[in-house]
């Protein structure tokens, strides 16, 4: 279990934070050579000489790759660099077959950015410092075997972007906005999957702490090892609190990287932190520099989807729409284009939005199932919602019986489902008067209670109506029947 205990003194301190996210690029094929990089093959089958560092073979740019770090530094208010010149980045690892890794280091192909996130209410400012390119390592896997590492090295060469923050945030809970924020950002773009459990999306949090009247940063660890959104909130947490800790018994902050045990929620020292002459970068002599021109950023730009905070505010205004209720809609591109499309055919636009982020979003949840797979057309949601309005069936009948109905008959539209199923909403006084004489008939002592005075009964004799009428009586017409009869001696 983690430890929660608060210092006395941690409220003197104030937390300084900054990310390091790393999003592998859906692209086909890897970033300097042509192997696939699609995630799922059997372990090292997808390798290649450049892939391999094998002697004399030459790396080649997908320039797809580049396309989609520029739509990202575009969505991220960057400027986008024109000449961007890759290095190597030496190291070792098991997982490192080439002995160093191809980044950019001085020329980012994004810099000096910003994104905005919501923070219980407030909106907060987080700028980016760059977005640069880079390969991705293969994969170490420790617990497979109990005596040795296995290493995968498909994705050794799978593009990847690395965005990078300012130290601009001061909590966990604005470390896990940003993050939730990227993470949506990178799947509404059409850049990576974002799946933090396959790899896809990965994250580091820089952490230090400094007194609140301090002038200067105090030391940071880097936490690596973060493969949730929820243990990016736990780990930064714990390592606040550690830091505190050991500067309120007198010890200093070492400079190093931690990596996080889920299992206890806590970090634990992996190794000293490298600083960038240990790498010794120098120019990648195989790659020519990439000249990114204004006519090709313009054409990418116009290219690009509305974002999510341009929609937000579109929403609002056009649909009348509460920010909560805009918010929600904005979460998935798939989701806000049902919706635009399910408004430009229902008018109520309120319902729309309560059926998608009610029972649409339950169904896909429950079911594990993208919103580009949910079987019900918007079409066909709007004849349901418009016969709910028209008074063809209520609420009720159409949430519990006729929309699971049209999720497994989805070819069916809703008024030939309702049909078919009996569920048009009964309106004849006639046979709805029949049912309420057998009720009353059936409880005589309390149409005598009802007609003494006790007026709350009228609840318990709309309940056997709707019940006996399995739902469908329209219970303006029930209720007035109902009161004729009990009111009538």
């Amino acid at each position: 279990m983690q430890n929660t205990t608060l210092i006395p003194t941690q409220h003197l301190y104030q937390p300084v934070i900054g990310l390091e996210v790393h999003a592998q690029l859906s692209t086909k094929s890897k970033i300097f050579s042509g192997e696939s990089a699609l995630y799922g093959g059997e372990p090292n089958t997808q390798l290649g000489p450049v892939s391999l560092g094998h002697p004399g073979a030459l790396p080649f740019f997908n320039k797809k790759a580049l396309e989609f770090a520029v739509r990202m530094g575009l969505a991220t208010n960057c400027q986008i660099q024109e000449v961007n010149q890759f290095a190597r980045k030496h190291y070792f690892y098991a997982d490192l077959p080439k002995g160093f890794q191809t980044t950019q280091m001085d020329t980012p192909i994004c810099y000096g950015g910003h994104l905005d996130i919501d923070v219980n209410g407030e909106t907060k400012r987080i700028r980016i410092n760059r977005i640069h390119l880079e390969e991705d390592a293969g994969k170490s896997t420790h617990d497979i075997d109990p005596n040795n590492t296995l290493v995968d090295l498909n994705r050794a060469g799978v593009p990847l972007i690395e965005i990078v923050t300012e130290p601009d945030m001061r909590s966990a809970d604005e470390a896990f906005a940003y993050f939730a924020e990227i993470q949506k950002l990178v799947r509404w773009l059409g850049i990576c999957d974002g799946n933090m459990e396959e790899g896809s999306l990965r994250c580091d949090a820089n952490v230090s702490v400094m007194l609140k009247d301090a002038a200067q940063y105090g030391q940071r660890a880097e936490v690596k090892n973060l493969n949730s959104i929820r243990n990016l909130k736990r780990a930064i947490e714990h390592e606040v609190t550690r830091q505190i800790e050991v500067l309120e018994n007198g010890g200093k902050i070492v400079q190093e990287t931690r990596s996080f045990d889920a299992d206890n929620g806590t970090t634990f020292s992996l190794r000293t932190k490298e600083d960038a002459d240990d790498y010794r970068y120098f120019p990648e002599p195989d790659l020519p520099p990439v000249v990114v021109t204004q006519g090709y950023v313009d054409a990418i730009k116009a290219n690009m989807p509305a974002l999510p905070a341009a929609l937000q505010v579109q929403f609002e205004s056009q649909y009348g729409l509460s920010p909560v209720d805009a918010r929600g809609l904005t979460e998935e591109r798939a989701v806000a284009l049902y919706f635009v499309n399910l408004a430009g055919i229902s008018i109520n636009y309120k319902a729309a939005v309560n059926w998608i982020l009610n029972n649409v979003r339950s169904y896909l949840k429950d079911n594990g199932m993208e919103m580009a797979k949910f079987p019900v057309t918007f079409e066909s949601l709007a004849g349901l919602i418009k016969l709910i309005d028209d008074g063809v069936i209520n609420h009720t009948i159409a949430s519990q019986q006729l929309f699971p109905a049209m999720l497994q008959q989805p070819d069916k539209g809703a008024e030939i489902l309702a049909k078919e199923l009996n569920l048009i909403q009964q309106s004849d006084v006639s046979v709805i008067g029949n049912i309420v004489d057998d009720i009353l008939q059936a409880h005589p002592t309390e149409v005598q209670r009802f007609r003494d005075g006790e007026k709350q009964l009228q609840g318990f004799f709309m309940g056997l109506v709707m019940k006996a009428s399995k739902g469908i009586a329209d219970p303006k017409a029930a209720t007035q029947v109902l009161l004729d009869k009990l009111q009538t001696k």
